[in-house]
Formats: C-alpha cells, structure tokens, sequence
C-alpha cells in the first residue's frame, strides 16, 4: 500500500480528526443540532452527523447545485473521483460555469461533514446516500434507473450470458464477470454508438422517452419487435413482470453523461424590473411607515377601555375580528396583520381576568412617549424576528382547526431568516431599484429546493413567506414602492453606498454584505456565498438608532393647527400634536382620512367634550387658540347651544332619578310618548324617577334630544371621563427558534476543546504490557496500582489516562496530568475540561500511562 492510499481516510470520524479546530468549529456552526449536546468525542460527533434526522436537515439547507452535486455522487461509483463528479455534472462538452462553481461547492459539502475523503476518493456519507439514490418508491430528481448490476442482482445466470452475447461480448465463467463486461460495453462511449446505430428507429425513441425519465416502463408478456431488440441486448431490464428499466449506464451513455438535465450552478438573478429615485423611494417609505403607526395607535386607542374577549381555545373571533377591521377601515387581513404586529411589540395582549379581554399593555403608554422615528423602529425589529406569521390567519392547521388571529398555531420559525433574506436580496439591487416579485420568488427557491408544496397543493410555506413579507415590507415602510428604503438598509445593517450616504441623492449601487449571504458587485450583480446553516438574526440597538436617525429626517413634522370651515368641520393639514389631537378626537368625529383628517362637529361630539369636564368657555378658547383660520359663527353657537342646555337635567340613583329646576321640562319628558320605556313617574314637582339605572336613563334622555348631566349621590356633576383599560406588565411574545440556535464563539471554542479533550482519551495509545480496555470501557486497575501510577506521574510529570464515576453515577474517560497526591485525592490538570481539578481516589475506575508518541 502506497502513504498516499495509508493516509487516506477510512470513516468520517477520521476525516473529521484530520481537521484543525476552526474548521470544526465550522461544522458545528452551520450544523448547530450536532453541538446539543456536545459530543465527547470525534466519533461520537460523525455518528450524530451521520444520522437521518440530522443529515435531512443539512440537506433542506442545500441550495439547487449544491443538492445536485450530492444526487450526482449518490449515483456515482462509491468512492467517486472528482473528476468523474465533474462528468456527471458538465456532460461530455463540459460547462464552464460548472467547472469554476463545483469545487467551492465541493468544499462546501466536505466542510457540513456530507462528503469526506480526498478528490481521488470522495464519499457520500451513507444516509445521505440512501435519502438521495433512485429507488421505484423514492426517484431520484435526477431521473435515473438502478445500475446494470442492481437491475440484474435476480436475474438467471443463463439470461445474462443471454445478454451478453447478443451484446456482441464473449461469454464468461460467471455472472459477475458478465455483468461487469456489461457495465464496461455501456460506459464505453465508441461501441454503444455503434451498438446503438443497428437500433431500429422504433427502439431509439423509446430509449429517448426513458432516458430523462422516468426510466420505467410497461410491456406486455410478447412484446414489440423494437423492445424485444432493447431486451435481448440488456438496453432494457426487467424488473418486475411486465416492467423494465433503463440502466443507469444506459441513460447516462444517451445523455451525454450528464446527471441533470439542467444543471444550474449559477443562482438566478434577481432582475431589476422598475427604477426610482432613491430620495422618492425613501419619502415614500417614510409616509408608509407613518401610516404604520397611526393604524397601530388608532387599533389600541380603541381596545383603550378593553378590547375583544378571548376565546376558549385562545385568540380572537371571527366577529371581532371583522369588526376590528370596520374601526380600521381595512381589510379583515391586513388588520390581522396590524392586531399581531402590536401584539409580536409587546403593546397588546391578553388582561388575564376571569373574563379574558385583550388590551393595550403599560408598554403601550410608555411606547406613546417616544419619538416618531422610534416607535416605528420598535414596530419594525419586532416585525422582522417575529415567527407569528399573520398571513396564516383564516387558514386550517393540520388537525383542520382554525387558525385566529391573536391564537396558537401561528408561529412558523424559518418566517425571520425569510423576511431577513428577502430584504437582503432586494438590498442586492442598486439604491431605488424593485424587482420583480417573481425573480424573488425564483431566487428563494434556488437556495432551498428541498422546501415541497404542502399536503394541500398550496404553495411551500417559504414561497409564502415571502409574498408575505413583500407586502408586509410596504405596510411597514421598510420599502417604498418596492424598493428598500435607505432606513430599511439600515436596520439590517447594511451601509448605504458611498455616493449616497447622508444624502437623498442617486448615487452610486449598495455593496451588502450580511452572514455571507450577499454581496453586489460594481455592475450591480450578485455574488453569492451559499449560506448552509440557520441565519442568526440579532438587531443591535447601533442598527435600529441608525435606521432612526435615517427616518427621523423624512417624517412629517407635528402641527400644533387646524383650519376650521363653515359647514362644522375642522381640516388637520398633518399629523397633529398628541394634546392637540387627544382634545380634538374628543370635541369632534373623524370624517375621512388622508393625507389630511377631517374632523366634523356635532351636537353629540360637543357632549361629549363637556362631559368630560370642559366648559363652553375652554372648548371656545381651545379652537381660537388652534384654528389658523376664525372660529366660524355656526361652530360657536353650536358650543353655546348644547352647553345651555348641558346639566339642565341631572340624573341619580333611585334606582335612577331626574331632577330639573324647570318643572315644563319635565311636564315634557313626561308627556313624551318615546320615554314610556323609561317607565318614569313623579315624586316632586321637579324630579322624576325611574326603576333603570342611571346609565340607561342618560342614553334614554339624549336620545330624545335633552343633554343631561350625570351627578353624585352628594348632587355633584360626575365627569365622564373613560379610564384607559391596561393588562398587567407583558413581555412580548418569544419567537420559536428553527431548530437549535446558532452557537456563539464562546460556545463554538468550548465545543471543539471538549471535543478534542474527549477524543484525545478515546484514542489515546496505552504502553504495553498493561490493561488494554475494548473500545467505549473504562481502564480497570487496583487501588494500589491506580495509587502507584498517580504517584509515579506526579514525579515525572506525564499524562494518563483515567476512568471516572462522578457522584451521581455518570461514567467518563478522561486525560489528565496529576500534579499532586495526598489525602485521598488526586489534584491534576484535566485536558478533557481545559482546567484543574481534584478527583477523589476512589471514584477513579482505573487509570492507564499513554504511549510516547
């Protein structure tokens, strides 16, 4: 055996030993379940890498060419060469794309731990291997059949030198023989061409039909002239009775060599499809996100004195749900996105009283304090790694039960990595640029082809995801008219090109460059890292203030006026200050919105300012104060009219009682057929009584045109201001992670060493003569010999190796350099931990020196 084949590695466990630690540190970085928990060894680590569960999730993490490269080594020779690798994916002709894309791609795959071995002898790991090989109940994509040795494994000896010699070959000794000169006559490009050219023309387009495949086919028990030719010479195998199939070599040899039919080594483009102005992308984006948040203040000002029940089974009804959306002015499903964007920022949820309402949390109030530009930053992070997914609602899960919005069985985890994904692809286009949604579409599914449609025959989640989130984007004002906003670029950390940073101006393109995922190059291209492991989403508070400080600029500014017109209207040119607004939204009604509100005055609007504690007088001064324009003469004696007549009745408790100092009015009310539901009857000249409660009465009275005042039991005037409805202090809503999380470095660090440490004990050669425990045992030796062997490498300072049994019975090998021996205990420094520990005597099972070398 020449060094070269001796140094080559047997297992994957090997492999992985002839790493150096960054390179494990990779693997376990873009494969974080093979790190919970830490494996204590190497080999510990290739079994879990090897298993199906794990291998499944490193391959739905393959983009197409990626994937392809390892469906081509699944039906490649086991070991396979790299250059037979290349064949099976460049064809004959060769493509020039695939030859630069496939040894990054090769790397790519030995770095995840799917392949390991050297060029000349690349293995496929064996689970990966059984998940992508062709089998009649799993075809592989690449439409290939069984080899000539499967497809004939039972097969009579006489029919294959049947086989052979209508081949034209000579006959053999025994069917291995037969069948391997089978094989080597259908990888032999120059005699099947002329093997193939006395094929009658019948029997060539069959082999055209099953040459991409499927490579199946029906016969029936006398066939064809042209099949019986295609049979006789093993172009066509049985199978099964009245089934046959191409060969493996057979369809390759008809292929050109290739695998695939279309390879594609080089991820789609994501076209440009409509340009802008980056400065108009950014101002549109800046209106959008203001809209943003008055929706959400507009829906929690709403649930101010408590919102909708919870149901039973948790979320809100359908009902409500509906009627969220009147308020709104919206669509039922954008405003299931609006209830779970408040609901995923923590501003609203559940109060947890015995009757379960939702309502705005004390977050709310504090979140109303901030800033513009800083409450959309809070909306917009909370957003992007929420795993709620809001598009969901109204559908069914998998046990037919309705999803709700506000109700479990939202949460989808791979929604971040796809928002986050989706915007760094659009950031991949030069500044003021929209694609168009479908070459995002088409990009997405590139990178993760292994992602089916669902049961349902709906699209798969990701592609949903991601019409989501381009929409979701342009509600949120991460995006203006499809393009991403210089804040939007921001907030994923991404800079702004030099030419445009600090400015509103076209400038020069975005080079983003974001967890190896995406970097534009100078002509606006994309070059592409092809991200295998989960993406770790963290927005840093230096992100989000950037992102604010480049939106602050952009929104309105806050008017502290109003134009008040004729016909009892007020027009707000802008957004408006808080007080001026709060104050307003209680004097008068909203009409319509836009880019300006218009406010309409009423007799019941003006009621509703003095009930709450104004005066004529205050309402008179406020408008003059706030109205660039005069107070019109009908709005004034509107104020006037209504609070003559405000208080003029005073209603109590009787059970309700109305007692007025003008005893016609009451001769009125009376007489009044309409208030004979209120049942009222006389007790003095000037007060009536009714057996409904006061609240009831006071409806009952305004809606026939009086205005009465609600008073005390002490006779005073109650002021009828609505108290806001708070939960307890809520934390927003945790995201489901996908999977285990990314590891950190110092996880990462810690993972190799103990890995090493683990592996180095496993391994570790023993001198001889001494004990030679099979593999997996402890090393067993006496008290007395354990205690000479600690004694005696404490002097000369070597390493052994120990067995030990911690107190709660958990056994461990491990290798440690004793440096001192006394009491009992063994104080060494343990390489397995990385750190100094004393062991007690007697738990050690027994201990071994290590070879020299």
């Amino acid at each position: 055996m020449s060094p070269e084949a001796s140094s080559a590695p047997r297992s994957l466990a090997e492999a992985l030993r002839a790493r150096d630690d960054a390179s494990l540190a990779a693997l376990l970085r873009d494969r974080p379940d093979l790190v919970a928990p830490v494996p204590t060894d190497l080999t510990q680590l290739a079994t879990r890498a090897g298993t199906r569960a794990s291998v499944l999730r490193a391959l739905e993490h393959l983009d197409r060419f990626a994937l392809q490269v390892a469906q081509a080594l699944a039906v490649a020779p086991d070991p396979a060469t790299y250059d037979t690798l290349h064949e099976l994916l460049a064809g004959d002709d060769g493509d020039p794309a695939i030859t630069e894309a496939l040894p990054e791609t090769v790397a790519a795959l030995r770095r995840q731990a799917l392949i390991w071995g050297d060029d000349d002898r690349l293995h496929l790991v064996r689970t990966a291997r059984e998940l992508l090989a062709p089998s009649p109940q799993h075809p592989s994509p690449t439409g290939l059949g069984p080899t000539v040795r499967e497809a004939t494994s039972g097969m009579s000896p006489g029919r294959v030198q049947q086989i052979v010699n209508t081949a034209g070959l000579p006959s053999t000794h025994d069917p291995v023989s037969a069948v391997n000169a089978l094989t080597a006559l259908f990888a032999d490009r120059k005699r099947m061409d002329a093997l193939l050219a006395g094929a009658p023309e019948a029997a060539r387009e069959v082999l055209t039909r099953l040459m991409w495949g499927p490579p199946y086919g029906q016969v029936t028990a006398d066939p064809a002239a042209h099949l019986r030719w295609l049979l006789d010479r093993g172009l066509l195998l049985p199978t099964a009775p009245g089934t046959v199939v191409l060969p493996r070599e057979v369809a390759l040899h008809l292929r050109g060599g290739r695998a695939h039919r279309v390879p594609e080594p080089v991820p789609p483009a994501v076209e440009p499809s409509v340009a802008h102005a980056p400065g108009i992308v950014d101002a549109t984006a800046a209106g959008q996100a203001y809209t943003a948040l008055a929706t959400v203040e507009e829906l929690l000002k709403h649930w101010d004195q408590g919102g909708p029940a919870v149901l039973r089974a948790g979320g809100l009804s359908v009902r409500d749900l509906k009627r969220t959306a009147v308020a709104l002015d919206a669509p039922e499903p954008l405003a299931a996105f609006w209830i779970e964007l408040a609901y995923a920022a923590g501003l609203l949820a559940s109060d947890g009283a015995a009757d379960e309402r939702y309502a705005p949390t004390p977050a709310y109030d504090t979140w109303l304090e901030r800033p513009v530009a800083e409450r959309w930053g809070r909306l917009a992070t909370a957003w992007l790694a929420a795993t709620r997914t809001a598009g969901l609602i109204g559908g069914r899960d998998i046990k037919d039960r309705a999803l709700s919005a506000l109700g479990p069985g939202l949460d989808r985890s791979a929604a971040p990595e796809v928002r986050h994904r989706v915007l760094t692809l659009l950031a991949g286009l030069p500044a003021g640029v929209a694609p168009a949604p479908e070459a995002v579409l088409t990009r997405l599914t590139w990178e993760r082809p292994l992602r089916t449609p669902q049961r349902d025959g709906t699209e798969d989640l990701r592609i949903r995801l991601a019409r989501w989130t381009l929409s979701e984007a342009e509600l949120l004002g991460v995006t203006g008219r499809g393009a991403l906003a210089g804040h939007g670029r921001a907030l994923l950390g991404l800079a702004l090109p030099e030419a445009e940073a600090g400015t509103s101006q076209p400038g020069g393109e975005p080079r983003p460059v974001i967890d190896g995922h995406a970097a534009a190059t100078a002509e606006g291209t994309t070059a592409v890292e092809r991200p295998t492991g989960p993406l770790s989403l963290t927005f840093t508070e230096q992100t989000t203030a950037t992102a604010v400080g480049l939106l602050a600029p952009l929104l309105p500014e806050p008017l502290d006026h109003v134009l008040l017109q004729a016909d009892l209207t007020a027009v707000a040119p802008g957004p408006l200050l808080r007080p001026l607004a709060e104050t307003l939204g209680v004097l008068a009604d909203v009409e319509s919105k836009g880019g300006a509100t218009v406010y309409r005055f009423t007799p019941a609007s003006v009621r509703r300012a003095l009930d709450a504690g104004q005066t004529a007088a205050d309402l008179h001064a406020f408008l003059a104060q706030h109205s660039r324009t005069p107070v019109p003469q009908p709005l004034t004696y509107l104020i006037d009219d209504v609070a003559r007549r405000h208080g003029h009745l005073r209603v109590g408790v009787a059970s309700a009682y109305v007692r007025c100092d003008d005893d016609s009015v009451l001769n009125e009310i009376i007489a009044d057929k309409r208030a004979a539901a209120l049942r009222l009857r006389r007790l003095a000249p000037t007060v009536l009584a009714a057996p409904c409660d006061p609240a009831t009465l006071l409806e009952g009275l305004r809606s026939l045109g009086y205005a009465p005042a609600a008073e005390s039991s002490q006779g005073d005037v109650l002021i009828t201001r609505a108290d806001a409805h708070r939960t307890p202090p809520r934390t927003a809503p945790e995201p489901v992670p996908e999977g285990p999380p990314a590891p950190d470095h110092v996880l990462l660090t810690a993972a190799v060493r103990a890995i090493r440490a683990g592996d180095l004990a496993a391994t570790a050669p023993l001198k001889a003569p001494g004990p030679q425990p099979a593999g997996g045992e402890l090393p067993r030796t006496s008290p007395a010999d354990t205690l000479a062997t600690m004694q005696a490498a404490v002097m000369t300072g070597e390493a052994v190796w120990i067995g030990y049994v911690n107190a709660d019975g958990a056994a461990s090998q491990r290798v440690v350099a004793p440096i001192r021996v006394e009491g009992g205990f063994v104080t060494a420094y343990d390489h397995t931990a990385d750190e100094v520990r004393t062991y007690p005597l007697h738990r050690i099972t027994g201990v071994a020196e290590l070879a020299e070398d």
